[in-house]
């Protein structure tokens, strides 16, 4: 397991999400014993959860886009990743596209609570959530056996997603909201796709 651990922890991208972690609790910890911390924390862990099933399927297995910066980009952030599943650097969410997105919510629970620590601890939440899922979605594609029976499942779950049909199961961490929105499945009962490794072949004509 070592060799995983500073393999995950020394890539660029999880360096500097961890980096903001820990400027994160660095300037909520004195604060701790005020509960609005902790909802502020809860909220941006729920924000990230109902983010990663969203923004898989509806923004990274959209059609492809006519533009060329368009689909490039969706190339690295996802198109790429099923075409190359094991491929380590295609695994993580690159700084450049994570950092923008983040800065909506910060500034959204910045202008709800107009208190900047509040704001921190809404994002130490997000940026929390978002390195479990980093590590949920690299253990799924590495030869790790996870510790628990639920990590095990999820890997299962999520290899579902990339070798039998990508029209189903988006949630890394939980299928929470595959279940809700009706794109959880029983596998046995799901016909294996033929574009589950080729995004960009499932669509017709783009837009």
């Amino acid at each position: 397991m070592k060799p995983y651990l500073k393999e995950f922890f020394t890539h660029f991208d999880i360096g500097v999400m961890c980096v903001l972690l820990v400027a994160g609790w660095t300037v909520i910890l004195p604060h701790a014993n005020q509960g609005t911390i902790w909802l502020a924390l809860v909220m941006g862990m729920a924000g990230y959860a109902l983010s990663e099933y969203m923004i898989h399927r509806f923004l990274f297995h959209m059609k492809p886009p006519r533009h060329p910066l368009l689909l490039a980009m969706l190339r690295r952030l996802h198109y790429d990743h099923h075409i190359y599943p094991t491929e380590l650097k295609l695994l993580f969410l690159p700084v450049w596209y994570s950092l923008p997105v983040m800065a909506g919510p910060a500034l959204i629970a910045y202008g709800v609570t107009r208190d900047t620590v509040l704001t921190v601890a809404f994002m130490t939440g997000v940026i929390s959530f978002l390195l479990y899922y980093e590590w949920t979605h690299y253990v799924a594609h590495r030869p790790i056996k996870p510790i628990t029976p639920w990590g095990r499942w999820m890997k299962k779950v999520h290899l579902w997603h990339h070798y039998k049909s990508e029209h189903y199961w988006y949630g890394v961490t939980n299928p929470l909201f595959d279940v809700m929105l009706g794109t959880f499945r029983d596998e046995q009962q799901v016909e294996k796709s033929e574009t589950a490794r080729n995004l960009e072949g499932k669509a017709d004509s783009r837009f």
